[in-house]
């Protein structure tokens, strides 16, 4: 596993850290990463903004994902008009790592009876939030880091469980059913809303 980690970054490394994928490989990218515990990584190619890479579009104007990393460039202009949609799914499956590791919005049983809340805060991120409407109601997830700590808000909706998954130590939890509880970093809870603190480092820090 730690072979093939190795050679799986030293492959992105090899590209500057920017995109190299096609429709098949950039939904699996990112969350790849992620399973070879290398965040950092994911997040250095989710961040970067110059060609190819999603942020270079943004930079361009785009408000919708392309159907090529260069459906417009100044250097070039327009791609072929034949195969050039400005509006398109696939590179924009970046969304399922978005969801499932930056704002840490993931299930742990189908249909989202049992919730899985774990962010990964990193690439330099300060906050992040994102929210689903699953069919038992709104699922949110808020978090931000400064001065050291990590406060993450999550709201469960009824009928449903959720385990929450806090990055750092010593965490404390206050929320509509938990009255506070401290030195976890995992938390079982059922519906409410929730506020957890925790001590987390820097990537300064090391």
């Amino acid at each position: 596993m730690e072979k093939a980690a190795a050679q799986f970054v030293k492959d992105v490394e090899e590209k500057d850290w920017h995109l190299g994928t096609g429709f098949i490989g950039t939904p699996r990218l990112l969350p790849a990463l992620h399973l070879a515990g290398r965040d950092d990584v994911a997040y250095r190619v989710l961040l970067q903004d110059t060609f190819p890479s999603w942020l270079y579009q943004v930079k361009l104007g785009a408000t919708t994902m392309w159907e090529h990393w260069n459906s417009w460039i100044p250097e070039k202009g327009f791609a072929p008009v034949q195969m050039n949609s400005f509006n398109h799914y696939a590179f924009g499956s970046v969304g399922e790592y978005l969801y499932r590791h930056v704002a840490g919005i993931d299930l742990i049983e189908p249909g989202f009876g049992k919730i899985l809340i774990q962010p990964c805060p990193g690439g330099g991120l300060t906050w992040a939030r994102a929210s689903y409407e699953s069919v038992h109601g709104r699922i949110a997830s808020s978090w931000r880091h400064e001065d050291g700590r990590l406060t993450l808000e999550v709201e469960i909706p009824p009928g449903t469980t959720a385990r929450i998954v806090m990055p750092g130590c010593a965490a404390e939890m206050t929320g509509a059913e938990n009255g506070g509880s401290s030195g976890s970093e995992v938390f079982e809870v059922g519906s409410g809303c929730y506020r957890i603190i925790s001590r987390l480092k820097s990537e300064r820090d090391g």
